[in-house]
C-alpha cells in the first residue's frame, strides 16, 4: 500500500480493493514492524515449522533443521524463542501421573495382534530401533510384509526424525507391486504420526493401523525380528562407527535373513523362497 500510495494511489481506493479498513494502515505507520521484530518473526516461525514436524525435538535439534531451511540462529536465540512459545521435546521433561498422556492415535488399531496375511502387500509392520556405536547412536526403521516375513523396505540415519519413516515407507513402495490398500500398522511412536508420515501413507494409498501405549503385542511380530537383529549383529560385538554398523545390518538383512535363515513359520523356507514358491510370477515383488 506504501508503494502505491508513492505512485499517486489513493490509499482510501487501495483499501477498498483489498477489503481492508484504512485505521490498521495508518497505525502501522505510526509505528512500523522493525527489522529485528520481522527477523524474529523468520527464526519463530522456522522453529515452529520443524517443532511441528518433529515434536521429540529439543530446542538445539530445532536450531539445526531452522539452519538447515536457511534460517540462522543462535542457540540461545532458538532457545529463547522455544521458551517463550513452550516448544518442548515430547521427551525432554518427566511428567508426573496427573501430566499429559502419550499422544493420541491418527488411526485405529486394524491388526488386533492378528499377524497373519494371505498374501503379499496385504499386510506390513514398522518400526524404529536403535544401537550405540563409538560415534553416537544408530537408528534402523525397517517395515517387513508379515506373509512372508520379509523386509520389503528400511532406512538407516544418525538421527531418529520423522524423516526416517518416511524413507523406509519409501523404500518399500518402490520395491513393492500393488500396495494400495495395503495396511500398515506401527505404534504410536511420533515418527509415524507425523504428518510427513501420514501423507506418505495417503500418497500411496496405504491404511495405517496404530496399536495400543505400552502394549508390546500389539506389534510382537515385528519386536521379534529386531530380536533376532540385536542377537545376531548389534550385540555381537563393539562398534566403533556408524557406517561399520550400517553395513553390517544391509548385509545381515540382504544376505542372511532374507536368503539363508529358514523360518518354521513359512515351511523351513527363507522369506525369499516363501515368496517366490507360494506366489505366483505376476504378484511377485519387484
Amino acid at each position: 500500500m506504501k508503494r502505491l500510495a508513492a505512485d499517486g494511489i489513493p490509499v482510501v481506493v487501495t483499501c477498498r480493493v483489498l477489503k481492508i479498513a484504512r485505521q490498521p494502515y495508518y497505525r502501522w505507520l505510526d509505528q512500523p514492524v522493525t527489522t529485528a521484530e520481522l527477523e524474529q518473526a523468520y527464526r519463530a516461525n522456522a522453529l515452529f515449522g520443524a517443532h511441528r514436524d518433529d515434536p521429540e525435538f529439543g530446542y538445539r535439534f530445532l536450531v539445526d533443521e531452522a539452519r538447515a531451511a536457511g534460517v540462522s540462529m543462535a542457540d540461545r536465540t532458538a532457545w529463547r524463542i522455544c521458551s517463550a512459545m513452550g516448544w518442548w521435546s515430547a521427551f525432554g521433561k518427566k511428567r508426573s501421573k496427573n501430566g499429559k498422556k502419550p499422544g493420541p492415535p491418527v488411526h485405529d488399531d486394524l491388526v488386533r495382534r492378528d499377524f497373519t496375511a494371505q498374501a503379499p502387500n496385504r499386510l506390513w509392520l514398522a518400526d524404529i530401533t536403535e544401537h550405540r556405536t563409538g560415534e553416537g547412536k544408530l537408528y534402523l526403521c525397517a517395515v517387513k510384509d508379515v506373509y512372508s516375513n520379509r523386509i520389503v523396505g528400511y532406512s538407516i540415519d544418525s538421527r531418529m526424525k520423522s524423516r526416517l519413516a518416511v524413507a523406509a515407507l519409501n523404500s518399500a513402495v518402490a520395491r513393492r507391486d500393488g500396495v494400495a490398500g495395503c495396511v500398515l500398522h506401527t505404534d504410536r511412536g511420533t515418527q509415524f504420526r507425523s504428518r510427513k508420515f501420514v501423507h506418505a501413507l495417503g500418497r500411496d494409498g496405504l491404511v495405517g493401523s496404530m496399536g495400543r501405549v505400552g502394549a508390546a503385542g500389539d506389534n510382537a511380530a515385528m519386536e521379534s525380528f529386531f530380536a533376532l537383529l540385536q542377537k545376531n549383529v548389534l550385540d555381537r560385538r563393539t562398534w566403533s562407527t556408524r557406517d561399520e554398523l550400517r553395513v553390517a545390518i544391509v548385509s545381515w538383512i540382504e544376505r542372511t535373513y532374507h536368503r539363508r535363515r529358514r523360518q518354521t513359520a513359512l515351511g523351513r523356507l527363507t522369506p525369499i523362497e516363501y515368496e517366490t514358491i507360494m506366489t505366483t510370477p505376476a504378484s511377485q515383488a519387484a
